[in-house]
């Protein structure tokens, strides 16, 4: 199993379109003029289930490029989480375009490690019994505490005041990775339903070992998301932490109501 810690931040732009109307006056008498042409019906771009709110004022003001983004966005996060939890566990580069990656793949099977926004957790992956029938030891949930102990402290309103006043540049990186008309927001909320929609193991967590990698023995299970089963190896405790931070940064970020799992 790969060791990749989730860190989940986030942000949105606002898409306008305006027509206008065209009158042409002939030279001389007044004559009709000819009814131009009907322009064809552009497709409707997909409509914003979750409009950004506004942001904290006090933290508006000019962005940077995203190329010059990092400080910035790194010195606002320490404010939030602290400079030494940030040095600790943040890649310190490429940033913005990390955590959009990671955010955007955490619903699908995988999530590309070397894009991750965070360090791996220290520690190697442990696992009781052989290649055909083994467990998850309980104590790999240790390895997660420390990065977790720092989300149970977060303040999330101030969190998503950094989010919303970087949106624009979350967007921007959004659309550049293949949705001209996406919005960032919305994926982020889908990403949140997805990670809250995990389930808790009843009990062990059965593993099997085809190759290098343990797997889930349960084939429903390995069928999941890979957010989800990143929570799942974290451990129940870790995870109801992680799930509540979540459910608090979805009620700043959006006034729809979860869905019912």
């Amino acid at each position: 199993m790969i060791n990749k810690p989730m860190i989940v931040v986030a942000a949105a732009v606002v898409v306008a379109a305006s027509g206008v109307a065209y009158y042409l006056h002939n030279r001389g008498a007044q004559q009709p003029v000819p009814a131009a042409a009907a322009p064809a019906t552009a497709p409707a771009e997909p409509a914003i289930q979750h409009p950004v709110p506004a942001g904290d004022s006090a933290l508006q003001g000019p962005l940077p490029a995203l190329g010059d983004s990092d400080p910035a966005i790194r010195d606002a996060l320490g404010e939030v989480a602290g400079a030494d939890a940030v040095a600790q566990y943040l890649v310190p580069d490429g940033i913005i375009r990390r955590i959009v990656v990671t955010i955007d793949n955490m619903p699908r099977q995988k999530v590309p490690v070397d894009k991750r926004p965070t360090f791996p957790v220290p520690g190697a992956f442990q696992a009781n019994g052989d290649e055909l029938h083994a467990t998850l030891d309980p104590r790999n949930f240790a390895r997660y505490e420390p990065v977790v102990g720092v989300l149970r402290k977060l303040d999330m309103r101030r969190l998503a005041d950094v989010y919303l006043r970087f949106y624009p540049l979350f967007q921007h990186v959004y659309q550049d990775l293949g949705y001209p008309n996406g919005y960032f927001n919305d994926r982020l909320v889908q990403v949140i339903d997805s990670l809250l929609a995990t389930p808790k193991p009843a009990g062990t967590i059965e593993l099997t070992r085809p190759n290098v990698m343990y797997t889930f023995a349960d084939p429903a299970l390995e069928a999941r998301p890979a957010g989800q089963k990143i929570l799942l190896r974290m451990g129940p405790e870790n995870a109801a932490a992680i799930k509540a931070k979540l459910v608090e940064l979805r009620a700043i970020i959006t006034t729809a109501p979860p869905p019912k799992h």
